[in-house]
């Protein structure tokens, strides 16, 4: 199996920054895209952004300009680095990957999503 554990989140100030982290773990072979969503409460879950393995990303329209994901291809890790926080992003922030791993001496395919880490902006 695939893990993924995220960091980072917490209680800032509107106009704030925060940065969340996620890394992967397990039999991974390879990852494909990362990417980040959240839910808040009595809302759906939205794509905040993803990344595929080149680097291309794309992202929410409401969090355009503010946010900015990256990857470290070597740690298994994708950030989310959020900067000018509202009080609307605040939500529950799940990271989510896909890709192959080892699995019984084969590969096989994976998705996977972490725990989920609570952001939290005040006005």
């Amino acid at each position: 199996q695939v893990q993924l554990v995220e960091s980072g989140g917490g209680l800032v100030q509107a106009g704030g920054s925060l940065r969340l982290s996620c890394a992967a773990s397990g039999n991974i072979f390879s990852i494909n895209a990362m990417g980040w969503y959240r839910q808040a409460p009595g809302k759906q879950r939205e794509l905040v952004a993803g990344i595929t393995s080149g680097g291309v990303t794309n992202y929410a329209d409401s969090v355009k300009g503010r946010f900015t994901i990256s990857r470290d291809n070597a740690k298994n890790t994708v950030y989310l680095q959020m900067n000018s926080l509202k009080p609307e992003d605040t939500a529950v922030y799940r990271c989510n990957a896909d890709g192959r791993m080892w699995y019984s001496g084969a590969l096989s395919s994976f998705g996977s999503w972490g725990q989920g880490t609570q952001v939290t902006v005040s006005s």
